[in-house]
Order: C-alpha cells, then sequence, then structure tokens
C-alpha cells in the first residue's frame, strides 16, 4: 500500500495558537515519511472543495516552527457548514473526489464544535462512498467551549489578554475618576458561555479591585440589580470597571446585541452590547462611560500569550499525527488535568460524536451568588492556565517576527472547478 497524504484545514474563528497546532501537526508528520506529504486547505473546507491546496513539503523547518508563535490563520480559515448527505451529497462527493485525486488518507481538521461535527460527518460518509478516509480534530476555540477537554487551546491566550486589559485599563480609568470617566465597558467574546469575561475576573486580586461587576451569559441581565451595583462601586471607589460577554440575555433570553443577523451556522451574528450598556448607565445614572470591544484583538493577542496555551496547542498537534499514524479515526486529541496545584495536564481522546455541535457553560459553582463575579473555585482553575510567557521573536524595528501566508505554492489542480449547489 503506498503512502497516503495528510491534509490539515483551519476552521471557524482563529485564536492566538491555532499556527501552532498546525505547526505541532507539521513538525510530527515529517517524522512519519511512510505516512505521505503534509498538505493544507486554503480557507478551511471551502478550500477542499475548491481544491486549493497548499504544498507544504516545500516550507523550511524554521517556516515551520516560525508557525508556532505567529497568530491569525495562516492558511486561512471559513465559517462553512457542511449539510447531512440526503441534503448536499454533491459536497461529500467532491471531497472525496479531492482527497483521491491528491492520495490523501487523513484529514485534519482544526477548529470547535461545529468543525467536529464536520470531521466527524467525513469519517462516516468516507466509508460509505467507498474511500476510507482517517478524520482527526484538532481542539481550538477562544470560546473554551467545547466538552470533554479540560481546556480549548486558544482559550489561555485569550484569558491572559483580557486580564491583563481589564487591570490595565482599569488602572487608567481609576486616576481619572475624580473629573472624567466613572465607568469603563470592555466586552468581550463568549455567545453562550462566559469563560472569557470570567478570566476578567483574575485582575481582581483583592477586594475593590476591577471588575466590580462582570455580566455572563449563563445568568440573565438584572437591570435594577446591575445599576444598583455599579451605582455602589462609584460611591465606594469612585468608579467601576464592567466586563460583558457579547451573549448576555434579558430574562426572555433575547441576545442584547442580537443584530438580526446569522451567520453560515446558523448562530446570531453579535456585537455592540457594550455601548448599549454604556446608554443604560449614562441615562440611568448620569455617569461618563467609555467602553471598548477587545473583538479580534483578543484572538490575536500572540504577543502576551500564555506559556501553557502554546504548549497544549502544539502537543495537541503532535497527538493527532500520533492518533493518525496508529490508525485512529473520528477523534480528537483533549487536554486532561491531572491537577491543579501544582498544574499538571496530558492528552486524553475524545470520539468526534461526543465534541460535535456541544457547548460546555460555565458550572453555577464558578460565579458567585451575586451572580455578577467569578468564585474561588473558578479562579483556581482559570490561574494555571494564563502562567507563563512564550514572547514571540522580536525584529530590529521593535515589531514581532510573525510569518507571511503564502509561504508555500498551491499544488495543481487535477480536478474540474467545483460549483456550488444550493
Amino acid at each position: 500500500m503506498t503512502a497516503k497524504n495528510f491534509l490539515y484545514a483551519q476552521s471557524g474563528g482563529v485564536t492566538p495558537v491555532i499556527n501552532a497546532s498546525a505547526a505541532g501537526i507539521m513538525h510530527t508528520a515529517r517524522q512519519y515519511p511512510e505516512l505521505g506529504a503534509v498538505y493544507a486547505a486554503r480557507n478551511g473546507i471551502i478550500g477542499v472543495l475548491r481544491e486549493e491546496l497548499f504544498d507544504t513539503t516545500s516550507m523550511l523547518d524554521e517556516q515551520v516552527m516560525a508557525l508556532r508563535h505567529t497568530p491569525g490563520g495562516t492558511f486561512g480559515s471559513c465559517r462553512y457548514k457542511l449539510k447531512g448527505v440526503a441534503e448536499s451529497r454533491a459536497e461529500y462527493e467532491r471531497l472525496i473526489e479531492v482527497f483521491k485525486a491528491h492520495d490523501i488518507g487523513i484529514f485534519f481538521y482544526n477548529g470547535g464544535g461545529d468543525s467536529a461535527d464536520t470531521a466527524f460527518k467525513i469519517s462516516q460518509m468516507g466509508t460509505q462512498l467507498g474511500f476510507p478516509i482517517q478524520c482527526i480534530g484538532v481542539p481550538k476555540t477562544i470560546d473554551n467551549d467545547l466538552p470533554i477537554t479540560d481546556v480549548c487551546p486558544g482559550f489561555p491566550t485569550v484569558a491572559k489578554y483580557v486580564a491583563i486589559a481589564t487591570m490595565e485599563a482599569s488602572l487608567d480609568v481609576m486616576s481619572m475618576s475624580a473629573s472624567s470617566t466613572k465607568v469603563f465597558i470592555l466586552e468581550v467574546m463568549g455567545r453562550h458561555a462566559g469563560w472569557i469575561a470570567a478570566a476578567a475576573g483574575l485582575a481582581q486580586r483583592q477586594s475593590g479591585d476591577a471588575p466590580q461587576l462582570i455580566l455572563f451569559p449563563e445568568i440573565s441581565f438584572d437591570q435594577p440589580a446591575f445599576l444598583q451595583r455599579v451605582q455602589r462601586s462609584v460611591t465606594e471607589h469612585g468608579y467601576c470597571t464592567v466586563v460583558v460577554s457579547e451573549g448576555v440575555r434579558d430574562d426572555t433570553g433575547k441576545f442584547l446585541s442580537d443584530s438580526g443577523v446569522r451567520d453560515a451556522f446558523g448562530h446570531a451574528q453579535l456585537g455592540g452590547v457594550a455601548p448599549r450598556i454604556a446608554a443604560l448607565i449614562k441615562g440611568e445614572l448620569g455617569h461618563k462611560c467609555h467602553w471598548a470591544v477587545a473583538d479580534y484583538l483578543q484572538r490575536s493577542a500572540r504577543h502576551i500569550a500564555s506559556r501553557v496555551d502554546v504548549e497544549q496547542a502544539w502537543a495537541v498537534g503532535r497527538a493527532a499525527v500520533e492518533f493518525a499514524a496508529a490508525g485512529e479515526s473520528g477523534v480528537m486529541p483533549v487536554i486532561e488535568r491531572v491537577s491543579s496545584k501544582p498544574y499538571q495536564w496530558r492528552i486524553a481522546k475524545a470520539q468526534l460524536s461526543a465534541m460535535a455541535n456541544q457547548e460546555k457553560l460555565m458550572p453555577r459553582t464558578f460565579i458567585d451568588a451575586s451572580g455578577f463575579a467569578i468564585t474561588q473555585a473558578c479562579r483556581d482553575y482559570l490561574a494555571p492556565l494564563i502562567a507563563g510567557e512564550d514572547y514571540p521573536p522580536y525584529r530590529d524595528d521593535g515589531l514581532p517576527d510573525y510569518l507571511r501566508p503564502g509561504q508555500c505554492p498551491l499544488l495543481p489542480q487535477k480536478l474540474a472547478k467545483w460549483t456550488k449547489t444550493e
């Protein structure tokens, strides 16, 4: 039997360390020459359908290692949901045609719950369509909402960034609050799960420290209680810092920031809850407010990466290749916490069927009785994840030396151009 090539693709919103997983895969795969070459799809599963595949064999070892410290998705990502085979058989047949054309027998899909669903479907349909394909999911999501894994690569660095940003911005507001802004609102990502918002709570080292309030998606927004606590903080401390998750809902379950637009997965497009909270405070309490949206800044902040995050992102990439070499399919490497003090972890294995389309919310025991702060149990969970730094190399101009996209050529296409069918 001839060697089967690997195909790697990135999916969904990127993270500060998704490329570290790519580097872990490519570096490890080069230790298994009997398994073939590593290709990478341009723009995720869309690139597979379009037969736009990068040949990473042309990358020098130092370029592969440069991926480890480069943010963004170097090969391009996408939001594209494969439907069931009954609805879109042509897409699955096209994927198999591309795999056959380039002798691809192992597919790595680096993403979250929706991506696990995609990889699981492909692993099933490949067999049904007469071309078994090993599918290995590689975990990634800053929202930290994948089940089974203790933590999702990408989240620890975002947690570190948000905690630091909250601390630094609050020192600014505190210094000006006597004559200027009294309330600062930071909006962070998190559609249904408040893990990122919770991470801001690490900035509160002692009573009275910012953030004074955190708004979680898991807790319905209580406007009277919220306004009362904002005023109490301004009265007692002279200022108030609020961290709000984009997914905060009212007591009817409606997102406060629902724009009415849906993405390719059917998710509501969120954003803009911070100015709404600021307008509420200004209108009801009269305080001058400033707000900011962390948005892409939080998920691309490789310059302040958690060392733990980088190491775990690399490790799941390495483990994905090791699973493939052992003949595994339909699985995903996950992080298993051995202990918190001292922090120890190891790689475990989960079935894609258990990961697909599932969300891990914040446990209620991680949110205090008020609904506006984290508990000690949450702090104990979060604190080890942001430990240590893994700074990228810097150039003489004072900026990080990141790898730019387009470092390897596309493979020659062998098939007719793909046309999307509705």
